[in-house]
């Protein structure tokens, strides 16, 4: 899929982030918008399907998402800014404030690991199957 394709077929999901994350015309907040996004993110790599893309589409999708995001962030990698965040003290207070269930929350804190920490959480994986297997 193209870029165009792709930026178009994103356009609503994101005008829509961007929506719920402002508090005024012209203003928004920031934590919000990176929850949210964060969100997308996360449910787009784990349903391609349901999202209408494929799976090769997920590369030119991420930097068709980070070129939208970088307007509202000011970040070069806005989604692994998203991430970032989430993993923080102000992230943390975010998401108590938006009042994520411990599923919402969890989803985000996993992709977080993934994205930030690969191999780490290779390994954490691997040690979590390991005790799985000795159950």
């Amino acid at each position: 899929m193209t870029d165009a394709l792709l930026s178009a077929r994103f356009a609503p999901i994101l005008d829509e982030v961007e929506k719920r994350a402002c508090v005024a015309d012209a203003f928004v907040d920031k934590e919000v918008y990176r929850i949210l996004l964060a969100t997308v993110w996360a449910n787009v790599v784990m349903n391609p399907d349901e999202a209408g893309i494929d799976i090769a589409d997920l590369e030119r999708l991420h930097d068709v998402i980070n070129a939208r995001a970088r307007d509202v962030l000011g970040s070069e990698d806005a989604i692994k800014d998203c991430f970032r965040f989430v993993t923080s003290r102000a992230g943390e207070a975010a998401m108590d404030q938006a009042r994520l269930n411990k599923t919402h929350r969890e989803l985000l804190l996993y992709f977080s690991s993934m994205i930030l920490d690969p191999d780490g959480h290779r390994r954490w994986m691997a040690e979590v199957e390991r005790r799985a297997g000795d159950s």
